[in-house]
């Protein structure tokens, strides 16, 4: 990808150089960051995004509901 060559008004250079301060980070880096964000998701990346946030999270349990239940009402 070519790189990308943008005019901006010195109080938008300096409003950048705040955050990217204030985060730790370069100003290219704080620009980026917020291009990244400002960037919607198509919804195949979206369906790809919640299947990788699925299979991080722990298995579910097979415990059931109803033998919890039963359980406790056998315990009274």
């Amino acid at each position: 990808m070519p790189d990308v060559l943008v005019e901006l008004d010195d109080s938008v250079i300096e409003r950048l150089k705040v955050l990217a301060d204030r985060n730790g980070r370069t100003v290219e880096e704080e620009a980026r960051d917020m291009i990244i964000r400002a960037a919607p998701l198509t919804p195949e990346e979206r369906v790809e995004y919640s299947r990788r946030m699925r299979a991080m999270q722990a298995k579910p349990a097979t415990l059931l509901s109803e033998d919890v239940i039963r359980e406790a009402r056998d315990k009274r």
